[in-house]
């Protein structure tokens, strides 16, 4: 009996030192919230083994909208968020949520649609003209429809067009409520046009008949940004290893990792850190 129990304790004595930190062979992770557009694109499958190579740390990623992701964060759910929305990052930074947010890249959004083009908007270089277009044609549309960062840049151009676009949910207006690849599934399915980032679309393999329709306005413009989650807030919060990330994608070396990731030759995002020099 005496025996058993000094085996077990031993056991215990062993598993509790190899799970404490900073402790050779224990496994160091962080878990990153983010987009689905970093994650179908394929940037994360680039740039993380990197990361890992140069740190020992593990990513792990939990790929939402922004606004889930977001809430994720707000809810200590995860170490750093990694999204682009700037204007509701900036905002949850003043509130305390999130600690000091930082430029990462950024691509474009495009507006996609059939190759018929039903809306006649291909060569146009106005976005919110071509999406009055689409309104008043009826074209097929459709909206991730999911709080995400694409979403929120739809509903601003819809806005800055004066239409609200939800008045016709299920009828031209279809919302998927999903990411953007299942979105694009969709648009490509219906023969629909449908707002997306560059980087999903360049990585998307079920194009359809679908072509890039409207691209080049500057209204387009797609920023990501990354933040740790406050320790304050939530303790648990693993801030040195969070901080070892997000100081690595702001480095020469996290820089040169993003932007050295293409697709058929093309770049899919451009590092534009302030901090990129260090």
């Amino acid at each position: 009996m005496e025996l058993t129990r000094r085996l077990w304790s031993g056991v215990l004595a062993s598993c509790m030192l190899l799970a404490a930190p900073g402790v050779p062979g224990a496994q160091r992770f962080i878990t990153v919230s983010s987009t689905t557009s970093t994650e179908n694109s394929g940037l994360f499958r680039h740039i993380l083994p990197v990361f890992k190579q140069r740190t020992g740390i593990e990513v792990r990623v939990v790929a939402q909208g922004t606004g889930q992701a977001l809430d994720i964060g707000k809810r200590g759910d995860c170490d750093v968020v990694f999204v682009h929305d700037k204007a509701a990052e900036l905002r949850m930074v003043k509130e305390g949520w999130f600690v000091e947010r930082h430029d990462v890249m950024y691509n474009d959004f495009v507006i996609v649609g059939p190759k018929s083009d039903p809306a006649g908007i291909v060569g146009m270089k106005d976005a919110i003209e071509a999406l009055a277009k689409i309104h008043d044609t009826g074209a097929p549309f459709t909206s991730r429809g999911d709080r995400s960062g694409t979403h929120a840049a739809e509903l601003r151009l819809w806005k800055a067009a004066g239409i609200n676009p939800t008045k016709a949910t299920g009828q031209w207006y279809r919302e998927t409520g999903s990411g953007m690849g299942a979105t694009l599934n969709t648009a490509s399915g219906m023969n629909a046009y449908t707002l997306t980032d560059r980087g999903t679309w360049l990585s998307f393999g079920n194009k359809g008949e679908l072509i890039v329709a409207l691209e080049g306005d500057e209204r387009l413009f797609n920023q990501y940004g990354v933040m740790l989650v406050n320790p304050a807030r939530h303790p648990h919060v693993k801030r040195g290893p969070g901080l070892a990330f997000i100081d690595w994608i702001l480095s020469r070396d996290g820089q040169k990792a993003i932007a050295h990731y293409k697709i058929n030759g093309q770049q899919l995002f451009f590092p534009n850190a302030k901090t990129s020099g260090r």
